[in-house]
């Protein structure tokens, strides 16, 4: 990124991190740097027509040879598919350069056409180390702050309470310091924890709760304890967590975790999902649970996981083999006349509904992509392909 800012030329991307990580003040940076207009868009509040509004501002005041302007949109993934679809000509033909700024993974989040032309940044929370350093530059040049006598006599409670995020961690400050009229201000753990439970709107839950919660939450669901799953998903819910965000991660879980060890979990997943959109809250956080203890006390298997993840590995080593002509369709009497077709055997019409035959590329037709583990559905699975195949698996 620094390279091609001082280059001059900045490509569109988006910067995908926790909040308070500096996605808007990068962009800022960025814009004053390259001295180039800057418009701002906040994807909660902005519809297409004030996407197409900024647009046209754009190009009507942009000079022939002035480089593209900056459009920094904030949280881009609430922008809905047509708000997103908006914004492609402009990206595409450069009447704008597109800084997007999201909390939530742009994989999911933002539509492939807009992503495919965007380079993606992930931003990690703040360390320890430059929270502390971030405090000291607050208080050694905030007008107010300086004016005070203050002590960091302890800061794990603060550190704690920041989450990784800036804004956070001057929250904190601020609050801490406005409680004490004059005087000295000494921060310690118990004084910190003292003014967030008087203030509890001081600080928001998308720090420590979205991100070591909800880590803490699968990992509990992966290693089989279902008292501690139900632990953290309480914290979730009793923290404000939103409640479909936890319902996609016990659906990621279920494929994930479990996968062909239960693959009914994935099932109870999915149906906690749609049950959650119709009943809601409250009555929506025993859905969870009840999903929740079944993920948590199922047996674990990622072996389609690994499957996909080797297969996407070798595709990348291989490159776009070709398709053996057996298994290729044809519709028309060119393609049959080139063999398209000629050699496939209709499972259906064998034994069993089976027939051996090859189904992978030539250079491949030897390689093992997903491979059984030891749990009793996936065994079962694995005798009757020993027994169709003969020796393959």
């Amino acid at each position: 990124m620094r390279k091609m800012i001082e280059s001059g030329h900045v490509a569109s991307f988006i910067l995908w991190g926790p909040p308070g990580v500096g996605k808007t003040t990068l962009a800022r940076i960025i814009a004053n740097k390259l001295d180039r207009p800057f418009y701002t868009l906040s994807a909660v509040t902005s519809g297409v027509k004030d996407v197409r509004e900024v647009i046209e501002k754009a190009k009507a005041n942009r000079f022939f040879s002035q480089a593209n302007p900056i459009l920094f949109i904030d949280e881009i993934h609430r922008f809905s598919k047509s708000q997103q679809d908006s914004l492609l000509g402009a990206v595409e033909n450069g009447t704008v350069t597109l800084i997007g700024a999201t909390t939530e993974n742009p994989s999911f989040e933002v539509i492939t056409p807009l992503l495919s032309r965007c380079q993606v940044y992930v931003l990690k929370s703040l360390e320890k180390e430059d929270l502390l350093e971030l405090a000291q530059h607050a208080l050694s040049t905030d007008i107010e702050l300086k004016s005070r006598e203050i002590v960091l006599e302890e800061t794990e409670a603060l550190l704690r309470f920041s989450g990784g995020d800036a804004r956070k961690l001057l929250n904190i400050l601020e609050l801490v310091v406005n409680a004490e009229e004059s005087g000295k201000v000494i921060f310690t753990n118990e004084t910190v924890t003292e003014r967030l439970q008087q203030n509890p709107s001081a600080y928001d839950k998308d720090g420590e709760m979205h991100y070591d919660i909800i880590s803490a939450f699968i990992k509990s669901i992966r290693g089989s304890d279902p008292d501690a799953a139900v632990y953290w998903l309480a914290r979730m819910v009793a923290g404000g967590e939103d409640p479909k965000f936890i319902a996609r991660r016990l659906v990621i879980s279920a494929a994930e975790d479990i996968g062909l060890a239960n693959p009914n979990a994935l099932l109870i997943a999915n149906a906690c999902f749609d049950a959650l959109q119709k009943i809601g809250w409250p009555e929506g956080r025993i859905i969870l649970a009840e999903a929740t203890v079944y993920l948590a006390s199922s047996p674990k298997s990622n072996s389609a996981y690994l499957a996909i993840d080797d297969a996407l590995a070798l595709v990348e080593r291989t490159g776009n083999l070709p398709v053996p002509l057996h298994l290729r369709n044809s519709p028309t009497k060119l393609m049959k006349e080139l063999n398209y077709g000629k050699e496939y055997k209709y499972s259906h019409d064998f034994p069993n509904h089976f027939v051996e035959q090859q189904f992978l590329p030539d250079e491949l037709a030897k390689e093992r992509i997903w491979n059984i583990q030891n749990n009793p559905a996936e065994s079962k699975l694995g005798e009757w392909l020993k027994f169709l195949w003969k020796g393959r698996y």
